[in-house]
């Protein structure tokens, strides 16, 4: 069916957790709850990956729901558990938090199940406030869960020039600010660096304890190279700014945020995502 334009299919997985590979190696597995995400990121790597070349259709316009995911998960995290520790990434390819989440709960249910049958750790991905939802759930996982946010900028024109899809940057540093009150463990995310300004560590400062940069060079799993095929250089080089596009563009950002944030709260790439 189409959902404001968005093409929406139910799908029946046989499973759910795949194994931790590349940057997530740190992981035993990854879950996702949906394939497709329709923030459609302009940057996003996962645009070069299969799911989304062989598809035949524009990444950012369609979604599939995994229907009867917790089920499938609850069987899948005890044949997990009874090899290891199971660590888990949530997601890798889609955000599990994108608009159709509000109707499917898909990745409510996935939380649920988590809560039950606990993992040694699961970091929740997401650009969305409606994490926020799940804070009863977050709160039973206690310290085996943290929620990493991405805030790429603190400039709403940039956000909108690259990501015009996805939540606004005050919506996703307030939703910061009440999981950590909440004693919800959190991460900003700027992954990747987009353009920002001198004002964005301090504003970081306000409502998180934890930070982690990362870009297209470290972070898209092909040393930038998915990233240049995407053309995303183009970008910047309209908006005057190609040289936030450079390997050294983080160190802008980085600098600015070893001013408010000590060693121990301060992450660079794929460190800074592991358990």
């Amino acid at each position: 069916m189409m959902l404001n334009s968005l093409a929406v299919t139910s799908k029946q997985p046989k499973s759910l957790l795949n194994i931790g590979t590349g940057f997530l190696t740190g992981y035993t597995h990854t879950l996702n709850p949906y394939a497709g995400c329709s923030f459609g990121c302009s940057y996003c790597y996962v645009r070069q990956m299969p799911v989304a070349l062989f598809r035949g259709a524009a990444w950012g316009t369609w979604v599939d729901i995994k229907e009867g995911a917790a089920d499938v998960l609850r069987k899948d995290l005890r044949r997990a558990q009874a090899k290891g520790p199971v660590t888990i990434f949530m997601s890798s390819s889609t955000d599990p938090y994108q608009p159709m989440e509000y109707r499917a709960r898909v990745t409510r249910s996935l939380l649920e199940a988590m809560a039950d049958e606990q993992p040694e750790f699961l970091l929740v991905q997401t650009r969305s406030p409606l994490v926020r939802r799940d804070m009863d759930l977050l709160l039973r996982l206690g310290d085996k869960v943290r929620v990493s946010v991405t805030i790429e900028t603190d400039l709403e024109p940039i956000r909108k020039a690259f990501t015009p899809y996805a939540p606004p940057i005050a919506a996703r540093l307030q939703t910061l600010r009440l999981l950590r009150e909440a004693g919800v463990p959190t991460q900003a995310a700027i992954a990747p660096v987009l353009p920002s300004s001198e004002r964005f560590a301090a504003s970081l400062r306000e409502v998180v304890d934890r930070v982690v940069v990362d870009d297209y060079y470290m972070g898209d799993g092909s040393g930038g190279r998915r990233t240049q095929r995407l053309d995303v250089r183009a970008k910047y080089r309209e908006l005057g700014l190609e040289q936030w596009y450079l390997p050294s563009a983080y160190l802008l950002v980085y600098e600015q945020l070893q001013r408010h944030f000590p060693d121990n709260q301060l992450f660079v790439s794929q460190t800074g995502f592991e358990p």
